[in-house]
């Protein structure tokens, strides 16, 4: 773990119906201690931390590494500030879009876990010009809003809920606080879709995903090789892996394919 408090960061403009001028963002940012070689840049999943077990393990793996290693708090998520329900597709992007070009000045590996994995290839697009040298992606949650929760999960009763009353209170299954689904997040999702057209990184891609991952499906990630034609893409199917892909055997798979991109 980083042996130093986060950093804040003030991103963008308020969240609705709150005062302050900006976001506060909270990011731990590990610097290098054996220079020459690409930082890693982590993006969390739909309402988890920097504070997870594969965030935790990734930067563990910088600091034996010697790598530069950053990672942050969505906005609404974690010890930054603002509330989950305000948030959307949008700001998360908006953050991390910041706290790259504030820490990876140089040759940068992204990792992704889930919707992490999503924004992770919307970085990449907004960034071209940047060096980003490889990307990591984790049950890549890619269009997750729009495929998964209103095409498929969604009943007709919880989308008219949604429509109607503009949120709809989702069981979780990883805590007990539900997650809030709104209206706003499922129509500005639909502003980020990737599937259906051909996506340029610009860079290799490898993407880990468990073969009994409830949440997204590996057929849905298999849409996402299907979308990469033109870039160097290696899916690695873990056979009897979840969604979380946080036992010590995915560490050490996450390891490995982080170590290639170096």
């Amino acid at each position: 773990m980083s042996d130093h408090d986060p950093q804040f960061l003030d991103v963008g403009d308020p969240l609705p119906g709150q005062k302050d001028s900006s976001r506060r963002i909270a990011v731990m940012h590990r610097p290098e201690t054996l220079p020459g070689r690409p930082q890693l840049f982590w993006l969390s999943g739909f309402k988890s931390d920097m504070m997870g077990s594969k965030a935790v393990a990734l930067d563990g793996f910088a600091c034996e590494q010697g790598l530069a290693c950053t990672r942050f708090d969505y906005t609404g998520h974690g010890q930054s500030g603002g509330t989950f329900e305000d948030a959307c597709v949008s700001d998360w992007l908006e953050d991390a879009v910041a706290v790259f070009d504030r820490h990876c000045n140089g040759p940068t590996v992204i990792v992704g876990s889930s919707m992490g994995g999503w924004l992770a290839l919307l970085l990449a697009l907004s960034r071209q010009q940047a060096d980003i040298v490889g990307l990591v992606l984790i049950a890549p949650a890619v269009d997750f809003t729009e495929e998964l929760m209103w095409k498929q999960r969604f009943t007709d009763e919880i989308r008219e809920t949604i429509l109607r009353e503009g949120r709809w209170a989702q069981p979780s299954a990883y805590g007990d606080d539900p997650y809030v689904i709104t209206a706003r997040l499922i129509e500005d999702g639909r502003k980020h879709l990737l599937l259906g057209k051909e996506i340029v990184t610009g860079c290799p891609v490898r993407i880990l995903q468990g073969a009994k991952d409830p949440d997204v499906p590996w057929q849905h990630a298999m849409r996402l090789v299907q979308a990469l034609p033109a870039a160097d893409v290696t899916f690695s199917l873990v056979p009897d892996g979840d969604h979380r892909l946080s036992r010590p055997q995915d560490l050490e798979l996450l390891q490995r394919a982080v170590m290639e991109m170096l």
